[in-house]
């Protein structure tokens, strides 16, 4: 028998907040895998009980065990002066080396893992995932087709194996090594060959007022809030208030809308 999990990653409170919102998106398409919470120490206990009382399985993980020198290239300022977000707004607590954590999946005692970033929400079942190799992601689209040949690490399919996990330790943390958009830069380098998804597996927000001709509710399967979160007071929020209405919906204990009936990009 097949053991199969969707796992996410909480670094901080901030994104317990948004694996609430996540676990019960899951639940609501009647998927029957497991729902593995990795989380790290900076997740206060109060953050994790919601997502336990959802029937999720926590799973404590330490850091990678990097060099103090790749630490500090990867620290967001430092990363952020390198590399810097010009098309949106990371939040506060984004902590980008505390990214890479996200290899500890492949640590997990399961044989086939779908991963999702804890700003995501799944609108439709999403279970055939488990059923396609290692590794498939959605490519990084939000602004042109230019993006296409970047993959986008919200949304991947793994099969987990600790001579994965240490193939990944060993190229990962080289002299000078420096991944433009960690855990997504490595992921990419490690897996040239990254099966493609289709975008409606990782529909990334910005796309419903930068390239709106994509977006079909009738079609969206994983809707992924990069950048500025919906939890946030951020600029961008009046021209994403219906997809952060959305969010609050599964957010909450109430109904959630019939996706039909939701609004096109305009």
């Amino acid at each position: 028998m097949t053991v199969r999990a969707y796992v996410t990653l909480v670094t901080n409170a901030d994104f317990a907040r948004g694996a609430r919102a996540l676990l019960r998106s899951l639940a609501l398409t009647g998927t029957t895998a497991d729902r593995v919470v990795m989380h790290t120490g900076g997740v206060p206990a109060e953050a994790l009980a919601p997502l336990e009382a959802q029937g999720a399985k926590l799973c404590k993980v330490a850091l990678l065990p990097t060099s103090e020198a790749f630490n500090q290239r990867h620290g967001r300022r430092a990363l952020h002066g390198a590399a810097p977000f010009t098309k949106g707004e990371k939040p506060a607590f984004h902590t980008p080396l505390d990214n890479f954590a996200k290899l500890r999946l492949w640590q997990l005692p399961y044989d086939r893992v779908v991963f999702l970033d804890a700003d995501t929400l799944v609108l439709r079942n999403i279970d055939r995932l488990f059923r396609y190799p290692e590794f498939c992601a959605a490519p990084n689209v939000y602004e042109g087709l230019a993006d296409f040949h970047r993959l986008n690490s919200g949304v991947f399919t793994a099969r987990p194996d600790p001579a994965t996990f240490e193939a990944m330790l060993a190229r990962l943390d080289t002299p000078g090594a420096f991944w433009r958009r960690t855990d997504q830069t490595f992921l990419q380098d490690f897996f040239p060959g990254w099966h493609g998804l289709p975008i409606t597996m990782n529909m990334l927000q910005y796309v419903w007022f930068n390239l709106p001709e994509l977006w079909s509710w009738d079609h969206i399967h994983v809707l992924h809030y990069q950048y500025e979160k919906p939890w946030q007071d951020h600029a961008k929020a009046p021209r994403l208030h219906p997809l952060i209405d959305l969010w609050r919906a599964y957010a909450g204990d109430g109904p959630v809308p019939d996706l039909a009936g939701l609004p096109a990009p305009t």
